[in-house]
């Protein structure tokens, strides 16, 4: 049996963090636990401390087969590239011829820099072809 997983990352802001991903991804802002109308409501109840309240923050799959995704507040920044990335196969794969590869990747490139990410380099080699991004906190990640 295979096991289940979570992706975590560290950040300054999970919440903008969070919402960038979670429209990235088509997932969303995970609702707070039954019975509390909000988060604050929750971790309130909880006991955590009000400086705390913004020190997290999840997105989830709606349909509840891809992994979650944790953001967590750290003191430090982001200082080197990831060693650990994430690769959005918006493109259509080997399939797909790549003049329409390339547009879909295009579109995806303007739809994201549109939600405050940056595009980095654009690699083409072999018949591979995938473009580098940058998130709002400057993490990497791959179109192809």
């Amino acid at each position: 049996m295979a096991t289940a997983i979570q992706i975590v990352f560290d950040c300054a802001n999970p919440d903008r963090l969070a919402r960038f991903w979670a429209a990235a991804l088509g997932y969303q802002v995970q609702e707070p636990p039954p019975g509390f109308a909000s988060w604050d409501n929750f971790l309130e109840a909880q006991g955590v401390p009000r400086d705390r309240w913004d020190s997290a923050s999840a997105i989830v799959d709606p349909e509840g087969t891809k992994p979650r995704i944790f953001f967590q507040r750290v003191p430090e920044g982001k200082a080197v590239k990831n060693r650990v990335h994430l690769d959005l196969n918006v493109g259509g794969g080997h399939a797909t011829p790549m003049a329409e590869r390339k547009r879909r990747i295009a579109a995806e490139i303007e739809r994201l820099v549109g939600l405050g990410a940056r595009q980095g380099r654009v690699v083409e080699e072999q018949g591979e072809y995938w473009v580098n991004m940058f998130d709002v906190e400057g993490n990497e990640f791959d179109l192809q």
